[in-house]
């Protein structure tokens, strides 16, 4: 079986820097984000419920999307006050990330981290993400939604415990 290390020179060798920085950073984040809610659950749920919930009802996508060039500053203010938002008054929003490609900057990426689907669907109806739907729409280009899965959700956990 491969060590972690290994397996980062084998991608390292696959991709270009900047892809290879970007997947480094989104693991890192991904990670404490992961320990953090770990943590949490320790405090409220029995260890098989909180094995059963980090398996199958934490929600992990990153949103693609382009940005058309002349609305960029005002796209940016008005996700940032979202983003901003939906960490601070839903508890089910574990992350809502926002960034974009250096060398691309209307190439934005979000990535979300939900509690559970129910915390998803009740994030699409709040008040401050309805207004950055309405807001940007005229904005946006292109916008892909790609689900993600944890390769394994086991070790993932004893990142976050590392990177304290």
């Amino acid at each position: 079986m491969l060590k972690p290390l290994v397996m980062l020179k084998t991608i390292k060798t696959k991709v270009s820097s900047v892809k290879f920085c970007y997947l480094i950073f989104l693991l890192t984040l991904l990670s404490k984000t992961l320990y953090v809610h770990a943590q949490e659950s320790k405090l409220t749920k029995p260890l098989a419920e909180r094995s059963a919930h980090a398996k199958s009802d934490l929600m992990v996508r990153i949103a693609e999307i382009e940005i058309i060039p002349e609305y960029l500053e005002a796209y940016k203010e008005i996700l940032k006050v979202e983003a901003a938002a939906s960490v601070k008054l839903e508890p089910g929003v574990i992350v809502i990330f926002p960034m974009y490609e250096k060398e691309h900057p209307t190439r934005v990426r979000i990535l979300e981290i939900y509690a559970d689907k129910a915390a998803y669907d009740t994030h699409l109806k709040t008040p401050h993400f309805l207004h950055y739907k309405k807001e940007t729409l005229k904005m946006v280009k292109s916008l892909k939604l790609v689900e993600m899965a944890g390769v394994d959700t086991k070790t993932m956990l004893e990142i976050f415990k590392k990177s304290r």
